[in-house]
């Protein structure tokens, strides 16, 4: 598997999560405590709204504030439908994935900016099925890759606020329930 085979199953593994959100739990709470069903979505649809600048060349000053706050309007699947095809439309670009991409930490390759993405879009997905009860959409397969590339991201990452400390799961584990543990959440 590669890149853009991971993040296009990741992506599809969201698409079919948040068509599953019923209208009476967007306000529903999710393992990101600070957030809802709606704020989890909104997050991931304001992520894909970058995404075609910074594949572009584009700077975060360039790009601004202008995806700072409600990206969903009225309608939430349409915003994340139309914001995830844009941005798979990106990432599908002949050299994407070998581009520089400016992020937060300064100037990155865009392949690590994709598998940030995909991470974000499994955990993210694992979040929203929780919030709404239905089973997890993690491919173990895809997890199995996600988690050594994703492990250095997230152990620098700790100790910024963004994520909790992983949680200690068995060693046989299911890869799903590893990649998620990893990003501080208790499987289900």
């Amino acid at each position: 598997m590669n890149l853009l085979d991971s993040h296009g199953r990741t992506l599809a593994g969201f698409d079919r999560t948040v068509r599953l959100v019923r209208a009476d739990q967007w306000d529903n709470p999710t393992p990101c405590t600070e957030w809802t069903v709606r704020d989890v979505v909104n997050h991931i649809v304001s992520e894909q709204l970058w995404v075609p600048h910074l594949l572009d060349g584009a700077t975060l000053a360039e790009v601004g504030d202008r995806y700072d706050g409600d990206v969903l309007g009225d309608d939430p699947v349409r915003a994340w439908s139309e914001a995830s095809t844009n941005a798979r439309r990106a990432w599908t670009e002949e050299g994407a994935t070998e581009r520089t991409v400016h992020l937060s930490f300064g100037a990155s390759n865009a392949s690590l900016y994709g598998w940030q993405m995909t991470t974000d879009l499994a955990v993210h997905a694992w979040d929203v099925a929780v919030g709404i009860e239905i089973p997890q959409p993690i491919e173990d397969d895809v997890a199995e890759e996600l988690i050594p590339i994703a492990r250095p991201m997230i152990e620098a990452a700790q100790g910024t606020g963004i994520l909790a400390p992983p949680v200690e799961v068995s060693d046989t584990a299911s890869a799903s329930d590893r990649i998620v543990a990893l990003c501080g959440r208790s499987p289900r």
